[in-house]
């Protein structure tokens, strides 16, 4: 396959992988390998993960938000945990790492768009998260509140009041109280339970002018 083949095959995707390849073809996957390979060292593609691809940006004629990608590379998951309450601006620092959660096993991959770290929890907790728009793409990323839960959840340890100062909330004008504790319930976790309403109870004190933000 010539690379003028390729890019009129998946010229119009954000990225592709090996194994659509072959179904596209009538070329052996060995092949195809060694022809990625090449492509790649000359920098008209780009890796994401063994097997996954994006053309380089000259090539592609599709726009492409990094963010995007997580979805993409470890599926199911979300964006979520410090990614995504930096995201909303729960949490002042930037998160230079997509972190999202799944059901799989834990995973890490490092590509020229960053590193894509991927949490695990159970089926009970792959809830909460929706597409967001952005940069025109839509992008998998938990709710506020869920956001939250997930990094309570898999921060391990008690959220005493120390803890929970430390994290330094911010806009918790965007977060639903109510849905939030909604999150935690349906969790079934006491521990969660317990970080909640610790940050309530912060919260309103911070609120109220009784502690200093």
């Amino acid at each position: 396959m010539k690379f003028d083949e390729l890019v009129i095959l998946v010229g119009k995707q954000p990225w592709f992988d090996l194994a659509t390849l072959v179904q596209l073809t009538d070329e052996r996957r060995e092949s195809l390998t060694n022809q990625l390979y090449r492509f790649s060292k000359k920098g008209k593609i780009i890796p994401l993960r063994r097997g996954m691809y994006v053309l380089a940006d000259h090539y592609r004629k599709t726009p492409l938000q990094a963010a995007e990608l997580a979805a993409a590379i470890y599926y199911p998951s979300y964006l979520s945990h410090t990614w995504a309450l930096s995201y909303y601006g729960i949490i002042p620092e930037g998160a230079p790492v997509f972190t999202s959660v799944t059901t799989r096993t834990p995973k890490s991959f490092q590509n020229a768009f960053g590193e894509f770290r991927y949490r695990n929890v159970k089926r009970d907790l792959f809830f909460g998260y929706s597409p967001v728009e952005m940069s025109g793409r839509k992008v998998l990323i938990a709710t506020p509140e869920k956001a939250l839960v997930d990094y309570w959840h898999l921060e391990a340890g008690e959220w005493d009041d120390n803890r929970m100062r430390e994290m330094r909330s911010a806009r918790i004008d965007i977060l639903d109280i109510k849905r939030l504790e909604t999150i935690v319930e349906q969790s079934e976790k006491p521990r969660l339970f317990r970080a909640f309403k610790t940050w309530e109870r912060i919260t309103k004190a911070e609120i109220d002018g009784e502690i200093e933000i």
